[in-house]
């Protein structure tokens, strides 16, 4: 579980486009990672991000999170509008641990939440796969 939490990485690329209202912010989802008997659970919180937005697989031993947030912000009062769109790309890896089970592995997205939960298998091979996620 120590090698799990470890190795998590995150990449987020970030760019400001001046004179527009579009900004791509840097942004990254907090992780839960818990370890159960049969399963590890993994929780990000994805407020706002639908989970058609979100693609999470596995490759070579990494479990990968990655996504995209669109926000609009409308204000209008006392005569002038304003207008704000955020963009946020986000990318979370995790090395799995040799316990983990690539073919044991649902992602479910509710409420701003993506849940993943992993099974356990100590025979368990990586191989690459990609999760569809419920909703």
């Amino acid at each position: 579980m120590n090698e799990f939490i470890q190795s998590m990485d995150s990449y987020w690329p970030s760019s400001i486009n001046e004179g527009t209202s579009l900004t791509t912010r840097e942004w990254i989802p907090s992780v839960d990672i818990k370890e159960e008997e049969k399963q590890y659970v993994i929780k990000a919180d994805i407020p706002g991000v639908d989970p058609k937005d979100i693609e999470v697989s596995i490759d070579n031993g990494r479990l990968s999170i990655k996504g995209e947030r669109k926000e609009e912000k409308k204000e209008s009062k006392e005569g002038y509008e304003r207008s704000e769109c955020s963009h946020g790309i986000f990318y979370r890896s995790f090395t799995l641990p040799e316990s983990a089970d690539p073919d044991k592995v649902n992602a479910k997205g509710k409420n701003g939440v993506l849940t993943i939960t992993v099974g356990k298998n100590k025979n368990a091979k990586h191989k690459p796969k990609l999760i569809n996620i419920e909703s």
